[in-house]
């Protein structure tokens, strides 16, 4: 389970990039080994540079982002709606290369971890890679206390599935099964809004905040604290949480 350590008010602050890199690699301690003299240690395989040195763009950061890029940007997380500022896509930006390392890098090697994981009447193919299957597996036994949610967790609209984001040149995070849309009943997602890159159109969220509370608990973030909002969608990305906690921010600031 996600260990977070919230501070308290005006206790926020600003973590350097190797503190960042210290909660990467805690949170992935079956496949990253350390990280030393600007890499990231694998415990199979070569090791991957942190940072190319390469300042990006917004648009840039999405299609080709390095590590140092991927941690670049704050998560909100907590109990409270959060509308995040312009290009506030945390989690959005991606390297890739660590993806693929940490999940497979083909669709074949992917399908080769996935376990069923039994959610609300249907059973979902989650990677076991990571304890991702378990940690969705401990939401749905937190959230299955309340029936009265379970009208948005489920059909879910998918797992696994090697694709491109809409519109962009990099992986989905549905490519390595490590995240679920749900209901798309109650969803709002920025394209099928009408919006643009930079510019979408104002939603009021459908989905309770005691989903997307247990969801963070267990080390998944939300689509819906990005700018571009795909509010069905949740992602394990458990050292952004790790990092929100350590910097003290939180959506309720």
């Amino acid at each position: 389970m996600l260990s977070v350590l919230v501070c308290g008010p005006g206790e926020a602050r600003e973590l350097r990039l190797e503190e960042k890199i210290a909660a990467l690699v805690k949170a992935y301690p079956d496949l990253i080994a350390a990280s030393r003299d600007g890499r990231l240690i694998m415990k199979e395989g070569a090791p991957i540079l942190i940072d190319d040195g390469i300042r990006r763009s917004h648009a840039q950061m999405l299609a080709e982002g390095d590590v140092e890029d991927s941690l670049s940007q704050a998560y909100r997380p907590g109990s409270c709606e959060y509308r995040p500022p312009l290009d506030s896509d945390p989690g959005r930006i991606r390297s890739d290369e660590l993806m693929k390392r940490l999940y497979g890098a083909s669709a074949n090697a992917v399908q080769s971890s996935l376990v069923p994981v039994p959610w609300f009447g249907e059973t979902l193919r989650v990677t076991s890679r990571n304890g991702v299957d378990k940690a969705l597996a401990a939401v749905r036994d937190e959230l299955a206390a309340d029936p009265s949610l379970k009208t948005y967790l489920t059909p879910s609209a998918g797992v696994f599935n090697w694709r491109k984001v809409a519109g962009q040149t990099n992986l989905s995070v549905h490519s390595f099964g490590a995240a679920i849309d749900l209901n798309t009943k109650y969803a709002d997602y920025w394209l099928w809004s009408g919006g643009r890159p930079g510019n979408v159109p104002n939603y009021k969220n459908r989905f309770p905040m005691k989903i997307v509370a247990a969801f963070e608990r267990h080390g998944f973030i939300w689509g819906g604290r990005w700018y571009h909002y795909d509010t069905m969608h949740f992602e394990y990305r458990p050292e952004l949480l790790a990092i929100a906690g350590a910097t003290g921010i939180s959506a309720c600031d």
